[in-house]
C-alpha cells in the first residue's frame, strides 16, 4: 500500500509539474504581439518570434496582431463644397503600433479600433471633401483627394496605438438619381469651354489676317507711289536730255522732222495708205526745198 501510495503522489507532482510548465511556457507567433498580464495590468510586451516564460497561474498572455490589416469602410454620403451629393466607399491600410495603448483603450478589440479609424477617416473626408466642387473631386479622386484625406488623419490615432498607412477610395460617385444629369452638365460646360477657345482664336486669327492685310496695302501703295515718283524723275531727266540735245536751233529742226515722221507713221496705220500734210509741215519742206 505504501508504494502504491507512493506512485500515486508521483504521479500527481508529474502532473502538476507538467500544469505548471504548461501554464508558464508563452509562444509568440510572427504576426502578433504577446502582452505578459498580472493582475490586469501588462506588465511586458513580447515582439520577437519564439518561446518565453511567464509566472504561472499568477501572471496571463493575451495576442495582439502584428501585421498589416485592411479595413473596408462602409459607405457613407458627404456634400460637396457646391452642395452636391456624393456615395463614398473607401478601404484603409493600418497597423497596431503601440499594443499597451491599444489593449488599454480599445480592450485588444479590432473591432473596436476598426469603429475608431471608420469615424476619423469619414471625419477627414467630409472635411476634405466639403472644400471641393464635384468637378474637382471627380478629376483628383485617384490622387490629390487621397492625399488631402492621409494628411487630414495625421496622427488622430496614435494615442489608440493605431497608425494609419493609407485610405484609398474604391469608388466615390454621384447617387444613381443624378449622375447622369451631372455628366451631361460636364460635357455641357466642357463643350461651352472649347467654343469660347475656338471663338477666341478665330477672332486673333482673324485680327492677325486683317492686320497683314492692311501691312500688305500700305506696302502696294507706298511701293506704286515709289515707282510714280521714279518714272517722273525719268521722265524729267529724259526731257532734260532732250532739251540739252536740242538746244540750238539746227537740232530743234531735226528734232521736230523725227517727231513729224513719228507722227505720220502713225497716221499710215491700220491700212491707211493716205497722208495729208500741210505745206509747213517740215517733211513738206523737204519735197519743196525750203
Amino acid at each position: 500500500m505504501k508504494r502504491t501510495g507512493n506512485k500515486v503522489i508521483g504521479v500527481f507532482i508529474a502532473l502538476a509539474a507538467v500544469v505548471v510548465l504548461a501554464s508558464s511556457i508563452v509562444v509568440t507567433y510572427p504576426n502578433e504581439y504577446k502582452l505578459i498580464k498580472q493582475f490586469g495590468e501588462i506588465v511586458n510586451v513580447v515582439e520577437t518570434p519564439g518561446v518565453s516564460l511567464k509566472i504561472p497561474f499568477i501572471q496571463e498572455s493575451a495576442s495582439v496582431p502584428k501585421e498589416l490589416q485592411i479595413y473596408d469602410i462602409p459607405k457613407s454620403d458627404v456634400i460637396t463644397r457646391d452642395k452636391k451629393s456624393m456615395i463614398a466607399d473607401a478601404f484603409v491600410l493600418w497597423r497596431i503600433s503601440d499594443p499597451v495603448l491599444f489593449t488599454r483603450h480599445l480592450n485588444g478589440q479590432v473591432a473596436q479600433a476598426q469603429s475608431r479609424i471608420a469615424a476619423s477617416v469619414f471625419s477627414s473626408m467630409k472635411s476634405v471633401i466639403s472644400n471641393m466642387d464635384q468637378a474637382e473631386i471627380i478629376e483628383n479622386r485617384n490622387g490629390k483627394l487621397a492625399l488631402d484625406i492621409n494628411s487630414n488623419i495625421s496622427n488622430s490615432l496614435d494615442g489608440y496605438g493605431i497608425t494609419v498607412l493609407a485610405v484609398e477610395t474604391k469608388s466615390l460617385d454621384m447617387p444613381d438619381d443624378n449622375k447622369q444629369a451631372v455628366y451631361d452638365r460636364m460635357i455641357s460646360e466642357r463643350n461651352n469651354i472649347a467654343a469660347s477657345y475656338s471663338a477666341q482664336g478665330n477672332s486673333s486669327a482673324q485680327m492677325i489676317k486683317n492686320n497683314t492685310t492692311k501691312e500688305v496695302s500700305v506696302m502696294k501703295s507706298e511701293a506704286r507711289a515709289e515707282a510714280e515718283k521714279i518714272k517722273a524723275e525719268g521722265e524729267a531727266q529724259y526731257m532734260q536730255i532732250l532739251s540739252n540735245a536740242y538746244n540750238d536751233s539746227s537740232k530743234a529742226d531735226f528734232y521736230n522732222f523725227v517727231r513729224s515722221l513719228d507722227a505720220a507713221k502713225t497716221a499710215l496705220k491700220n491700212g491707211n495708205n493716205t497722208l495729208i500734210l500741210d505745206k509747213s509741215s517740215p517733211i513738206t519742206q523737204i519735197f519743196y526745198g525750203y
